[in-house]
């Protein structure tokens, strides 16, 4: 496998009120190509898919994917091959001004392009079969990489030393990572999770990997839904950046920091507690669109 270990955790010099102390684990450390959450996840679906004897591994993203870059690199380092099929066909012609995709080309993914009216019927049956006529047999992971293997690595997140946190802060996306951290998490800790999606729909995906209720979801700081941001976020994290020297994503890590510092400043953690937020990594998310 491509297991490394550079993780550490680092409170961040922010002036925060009531005695709080705010750290970060810099997951995104962890691997120069296969960053954070990307790597919890993928690691025991890459170890299942060749146990059973699977050349290849199928997967589902967007165009500007973390996931799909990231299956494409362990792919590449693992030995397996890798197929992505990418929401929409407007880029199936001419993907070569998208850096995600390219970068996933060039890392041996072959890829494949969904309407995305298909796209949404993505886990039906019919839709499985049809992939496996045209590209053969494959390990299936879904969207965003959020199954059994994939909380069996999200809950390797959490060490020793972080239960000693009051909090431990995360974004959330499928739902993979925090569920992960609610399972090898301490019944006296509080787990929040910060959706980049728009919606409640979460609750229900979350509950289907845990048996713990010591978690709770902070919905309001989607800024609109995934992959959506505005001109305050992207100022908001330059200047976190500027003071601390940790760049945060604009899709899901920044968006969880906003909340963070907010929701500090309303009263929701205790006076004194200690806070640890989870870097999923993704700062991938600056180098398509936007710039830092």
């Amino acid at each position: 496998m491509f297991e490394k270990e550079n993780v550490y955790n680092e409170q961040l010099n922010i002036e925060l009120p009531r005695g709080i102390t705010l750290f970060v684990k810099r997951e995104d450390l962890l691997h120069e190509e296969v960053s954070g959450n990307k790597f919890r996840k993928l690691k025991y679906n890459i170890l299942k898919a060749k146990e059973l004897g699977y050349s290849k591994l199928l997967t589902f993203g967007g165009a500007y994917s973390n996931h799909i870059a990231a299956t494409a690199a362990a792919g590449r380092i693992c030995g397996i091959e890798t197929i992505g099929i990418i929401r929409g066909e407007e880029l199936e012609d001419n993907y070569a001004g998208n850096a995600t995709l390219t970068k996933a080309v060039n890392d041996g993914m072959q890829l494949g392009f969904m309407t995305r009216t298909e796209y949404r019927q993505k886990a039906d049956e019919v839709v499985i079969d049809k992939l496996k006529q045209k590209y053969g047999e494959f390990y299936l992971v879904p969207e965003g990489g959020t199954n059994e293997e994939a909380i069996r690595g999200t809950e390797e997140i959490l060490k020793e030393e972080d239960y000693t946190f009051n909090y431990v802060c995360t974004a959330v996306g499928t739902g993979g990572t925090i569920a992960g951290i609610i399972n090898s998490s301490r019944d006296n800790q509080t787990i929040i999770g910060f959706p980049a999606l728009k919606g409640d729909f979460l609750y229900e995906d979350i509950r289907k990997f845990v048996t713990k209720n010591n978690w709770q979801l902070v919905l309001e700081y989607h800024f609109g839904g995934y992959a959506k941001y505005n001109e305050e976020l992207l100022s908001f994290l330059r200047q976190l950046y500027n003071d601390t020297g940790v760049l945060f994503d604009p899709i899901y890590n920044g968006k969880m920091m906003y909340g963070v510092l907010k929701e500090i400043n309303k009263g929701k953690f205790k006076n004194n507690s200690r806070i640890l937020v989870i870097h999923t990594g993704g700062v991938q998310g600056w180098n398509e669109k936007i710039k830092i």
